[in-house]
């Protein structure tokens, strides 16, 4: 296998980065993981907020069942152990965004245990090679609030809506070598969870944040001491972090000190990382049984349940549009990437081969290139995430499933040239009409009329004498020149196919 490992180049020599990931994944559910508090985000401070959330006394946590049912089919999806039996456990801290003075969270007894998650070979990414990242566990737990220390000069605000929002922690094996790799990872990770319906993956909203840990080590030595750094929002950002502080500890090393185990927060402005707090191990946090929750025992039946409940995944996917729809694999992989993507794809290949009678491959890959070409470039353009409406299921601001289809109808039937699809596609996307009706309207419906072809290219040899000459003394390469010359003369509407035919039939 290809040696994949990113290594910084120090003053004494070559140094390998370790990394591991804790990704916070907020799980997807109407209510809170103890409370009935609703689970929404953007609302005015403190208004989602319950008396258990609240921590007032005397007001005990009951477990929120589609919580848990997430978080088992999240570990179903990433081949997981799914352990029958799991203990809610009290992680003692004092925060001021943390009323109750501890964290319910699970330690010594997770929902999930081990499994694992593919990153797809990406030559220009620099993973040449599939790569398979061990998962260590998942266990549920409560966020914590959120503070601001902005809002008054000599005060501080705290906001509890996101006070015991139900948060599933993915921990990782130290298996990534690069900050590539990591960013890969994250990004899998989300399509996964995206698939699942167990998170939205909004790392912009807080609901998807990673604690990065990293350490270096010279090439073939044991691990390192790895710092932590905390709440990482994009993926960008946690694959600066891991440059950043890995560059930061070979030069600590080099230059004689040691590497301290202490959590850390990433400044994305001034591109470092700057020491928070020191690392603390379990047992400083005092873990114990939380005693007002008994364990979760999942019956055989609940997890089967679960299993059934799991859409297509992403890699299953990707292997079936390779296989049987004939795509290429980077085409399977832009298009499975995204949830919504897959979706609006498949939608307009069924709507599609309803209209025209085609091979299936020749309607996937039609499909395909319609997506990643007409409609990525487009968004792009406008400089617009290519993103999919949560409501209608189709592309932002583009065009309808219906509309994609009858798009494609009329370029693969004939009706359309090449330059005249790409012309209706931008009508289509700035009117929202239906395709029919503007290509109508624009005149852009190309003819295969043969008498009226004929006529042009008529024209055409008639005032390229030098050409025709030359063309019938050998230089067969002017035939193209006489195709451009017959599809200008005629607006870019003639049947390309029918161009051709008839002017070898003129130049014979």
């Amino acid at each position: 296998m290809t040696d994949t490992t990113y290594r910084i180049q120090g003053a004494t020599g070559e140094w390998e980065v370790v990394i591991g990931l804790e990704v916070h994944a907020q799980i997807m559910s109407k209510s809170k993981l103890f409370s009935g508090a609703p689970n929404s985000f953007g609302a005015e401070p403190n208004t989602n907020v319950s008396l258990v959330d609240a921590a007032m006394p005397g007001m005990l946590p009951v477990p929120n069942a589609e919580c848990v049912r997430q978080a088992v089919k999240t570990g179903l999806a990433i081949n997981a152990q799914i352990n029958r039996y799991s203990r809610f456990d009290r992680k003692n801290y004092f925060y001021a965004d943390l009323p109750q003075g501890y964290q319910i969270s699970q330690l010594y007894h997770p929902i999930v245990g081990e499994g694992e998650l593919l990153l797809d070979a990406d030559e220009r990414a620099g993973i040449p090679a599939p790569k398979t990242v061990g998962i260590e566990r998942i266990h549920i737990e409560q966020d914590a609030g959120k503070l601001m220390h902005d809002q008054h000069p000599t005060m501080s605000y705290v906001d509890l809506n996101r006070s015991g929002i139900a948060l599933m922690e993915i921990v990782s094996k130290p298996d990534m070598r690069s900050p590539a790799e990591a960013g890969a990872y994250v990004r899998k990770l989300r399509t996964i969870l995206r698939y699942v319906g167990s998170c939205d993956g909004n790392m912009e909203e807080g609901s998807m944040r990673a604690d990065v840990n990293v350490s270096v080590r010279r090439p073939g030595e044991p691990l390192g001491t790895r710092t932590e750094t905390k709440n990482v929002n994009s993926v960008r950002f946690v694959m600066q972090t891991i440059e950043v502080e890995a560059s930061r500890q070979v030069d600590v090393l080099e230059a004689g000190g040691k590497i301290v185990q202490e959590t850390r927060l990433f400044d994305p402005d001034k591109g470092e990382t700057r020491s928070m707090r020191s690392k603390e191990d379990a047992h400083d946090y005092r873990y114990f049984p939380d005693p007002d929750l008994l364990p979760l025992e999942l019956s055989e039946d609940f997890v089967a349940a679960c299993k059934a409940d799991l859409p297509e995944l992403p890699d299953a996917k990707k292997a079936r549009y390779i296989k049987d729809l004939a795509l290429t694999e980077y085409q399977a992989e832009q298009l499975v990437n995204e949830k919504g993507w897959a979706l609006f794809f498949e939608a307009v290949a069924q709507k599609l081969q309803n209209l025209i009678n085609l091979p299936v491959h020749e309607i996937a890959r039609a499909c395909a290139n319609l997506v990643m070409n007409e409609v990525f470039g487009f968004l792009s353009g406008l400089g617009i995430e290519a993103g999919i409406d949560k409501v209608t299921g189709e592309p932002v601001g583009c065009l309808s499933v219906d509309q994609a289809a009858k798009l494609l109808k009329l370029r693969l039937d004939g009706t359309l040239s090449a330059p005249l699809y790409k012309e209706l596609f931008n009508a289509v996307v700035a009117t929202g009409d239906d395709p029919e009706v503007v290509a109508k309207e624009k005149g852009l419906i190309q003819t295969s009329d043969t008498g009226a072809i004929e006529a042009v290219i008529a024209e055409v040899l008639a005032k390229n004498p030098g050409q025709l000459e030359a063309y019938r003394g050998g230089k067969e390469a002017l035939f193209g020149f006489f195709v451009g010359q017959t599809m200008k003369a005629m607006g870019g509407k003639a049947n390309p196919g029918v161009v051709n035919e008839l002017l070898k039939k003129a130049l014979a």
